[in-house]
């Protein structure tokens, strides 16, 4: 091979990925840096934005209480949406995986029926389904039993975890669903027939598997979750803000542009900081399983 063919052989993958790239810098990393540098401007309610690289933003969040309680919410949220999506999705993606070719694909629609609505449409839905104290969950749980005096859901921690919940099952399911593809069922029934109880497959073979594939779901839930806009700006409304509704706020009522860039910077990082620690947690865990 002459030289010349080596030197374009050695540049095709670059002029094949050139326009993805650019795309990508175009599209997010241009933004996330002009939104960074926004951060340190300043702001005034008759001056409007001035261009100059001051750490007032940044100092009034470290120091207002009201923005650690607002982040707490937000991460509160984004966990406890979490561990409900693993608690319900991996015991479904497991059934789901036992289920023969009809009934699966039926079921895998129900379950990715979420994913092809609008969320405004599926969060007004649950806030109709919640309707206050004289909502429909209400009168059924009541109706069942369940409960004698009717729960607040609307503008409520609560609600916003079981809608974002609903929301994001998906793809929990379908993360647990993937790992469970590397489990042979023959496996089950070889410990069965040597004598091993249901909660012993469960703890020694079944979990160790699907750990991967719950970690992975987790990472997107929690992600999803501590960002998501609309189910939290419907079902809290604006008396219980999070991080993304507090940067909305922030850039389209007060105006205060460089103080919304700095709140939406700082959850991008925090959101970055856990996923990447995470990533590190479900290598090691993979490692340690197919080691």
């Amino acid at each position: 091979m002459s030289m010349a063919a080596e030197e374009r052989s050695a540049r095709a993958p670059w002029a094949l990925t050139a326009p993805a790239l650019m795309l990508f810098v175009g599209v997010l990393l241009i933004p996330l840096a002009m939104t960074v540098m926004l951060s340190f401007h300043d702001w005034g309610q008759y001056k409007g934005i001035e261009p100059v690289f001051i750490l007032k933003n940044w100092h009034e969040i470290a120091t207002d209480p009201y923005y650690a309680e607002m982040f707490w919410r937000t991460f509160r949220i984004a966990i406890l949406t979490t561990l409900l999506t693993a608690l319900l999705g991996a015991p479904e993606a497991y059934i789901l995986n036992r289920m023969s070719g009809r009934w699966k694909s039926f079921f895998l629609l129900v379950i990715l029926g979420p994913l092809l609505i609008s969320v405004v449409a599926r969060t007004l839905g649950w806030a109709l389904l919640f309707g206050g104290n004289n909502g429909l969950v209400n009168k059924l749980l009541m109706s069942l039993g369940v409960m004698r005096s009717p729960i607040p859901f609307m503008f409520t921690e609560t609600g916003m975890v079981v809608a974002l919940a609903h929301v994001m099952m998906p793809f929990m399911v379908l993360s647990v669903w993937a790992a469970l593809q590397r489990l042979d069922p023959q496996i089950e029934n070889a410990a069965m027939s040597l004598g091993a109880g249901p909660v012993t497959i469960i703890r020694r073979i079944i979990m160790p598997q699907i750990m991967p594939g719950v970690l992975s779901g987790a990472i997107i839930v929690f992600s999803l979750s501590a960002s998501a806009f609309a189910t939290p700006a419907i079902i809290g409304g604006r008396r219980l803000k999070v991080a993304a509704t507090l940067a909305y706020d922030e850039f389209l009522n007060t105006l205060n542009w460089p103080l919304g860039a700095a709140v939406a910077t700082l959850l991008l990082i925090a959101l970055v900081l856990i996923v990447v620690g995470s990533n590190a947690l479900i290598e090691r865990r993979y490692a340690e399983v197919f080691r």
